[in-house]
């Protein structure tokens, strides 16, 4: 029974990371004003998806680059922990193949050619050619994850984050998601806003703020449309808290997210892993599941990382 529950989240997490992600797409990049003309009664199933330029080419019902990277690091898991290497190799190989929406920082980052053999100083180095300002979402958008082995170290969740992203208040979203994630999981419990607030402090100040904002009941104020600030990782933190916070269930959480529009994928993908290691998987909707592109191919690969994790 323990196993089936703990299956049941793992599950929960992942497919709430994807199905984020898919219906997210529907109302990335918009606006409010936007969302409430293409969508008049709220965005709530992939084939309602508008057909514009950002949207035309895509398949309704698949996830974007947020759970392709994070299968990257889900294919590098083995013998009972996450292989730094031949994570940055498999960012590497999808990056060869020219994938969509990838973000700029991401893209940067990885068009390195020693980008296998010199992560952390790759990333590093195009950081500081940003003059240290970049603190983008590429890396809480793939972490959900890296929550899931049940002894999962700060430090392991800080490499992975700083494959790509080394700004403190990127590192500190991660290991913020990841360590509520694990909680939900393995321990059953939500993480108070003071343990919340404790890891935040270990790694910039300014994420505090967007803790209080998340407790918060109007989502509004995160202001996720905010079309000059909508890729950062402290405001897609704060809806996935806002989320963990305050959603009733999965899908109440899911349409709210997305449908404040934004970088609106990339919030649901981890809100809703958040949510679904915490509801867990039966309390996804199975329209989300069923009609999500590619689901025979996502579900091997997500039961096989569970079978790592619980057996292994």
């Amino acid at each position: 029974m323990e196993k089936d529950i703990l299956r049941d989240r793992m599950a929960g997490c992942l497919y709430g990371q994807a199905v984020g992600d898919a219906l997210g797409l529907g109302t990335e990049f918009l606006s409010k004003d936007e969302i409430s003309k293409y969508y008049p009664q709220g965005l709530s199933r992939y084939e309602q998806f508008i057909q514009d330029k950002h949207r035309s080419k895509s398949i309704k019902g698949a996830w974007t680059d947020d759970t392709d990277m994070m299968l990257c690091i889900l294919d590098g898991f083995e013998e009972g922990k996450f292989n730094i290497r031949k994570i940055a190799q498999n960012f590497k190989d999808w990056f060869k193949t020219d994938p969509v929406d990838i973000g700029l920082h991401t893209y940067n980052v990885l068009s390195y050619s020693d980008y296998v053999d010199n992560p952390f100083f790759v990333a590093e180095v195009q950081w500081k050619l940003n003059r240290c300002r970049s603190a983008a979402n590429g890396g809480i958008m793939r972490t959900s994850v890296v929550g899931l082995p049940k002894d999962i170290a700060d430090k392991e969740i800080e490499d992975i984050c700083r494959l790509t992203h080394p700004d403190k208040r990127c590192i500190g979203s991660c290991v913020i998601a990841s360590r509520i994630i694990n909680a939900l999981v393995w321990e059953r419990r939500n993480m108070s806003v003071e343990e919340i607030k404790e890891i935040a402090q270990k790694y910039d100040d300014r994420i505090a703020e967007w803790i209080d904002q998340a407790c918060t009941g109007d989502i509004r104020l995160l202001n996720l449309e905010d079309s000059a600030t909508m890729g950062y990782t402290l405001r897609t933190l704060g809806a996935a808290l806002w989320a963990y916070f305050h959603a009733a269930d999965f899908e109440s959480g899911l349409l709210a997210v997305v449908n404040e529009g934004g970088n609106a994928d990339t919030n649901a993908a981890i809100a809703c892993a958040i949510l679904g290691a915490k509801f867990g998987y039966s309390s996804i909707p199975a329209y989300y599941i069923n009609n999500m592109h590619n689901n025979v191919v996502y579900k091997k690969r997500v039961e096989r990382f569970i079978d790592m994790v619980l057996y292994e």
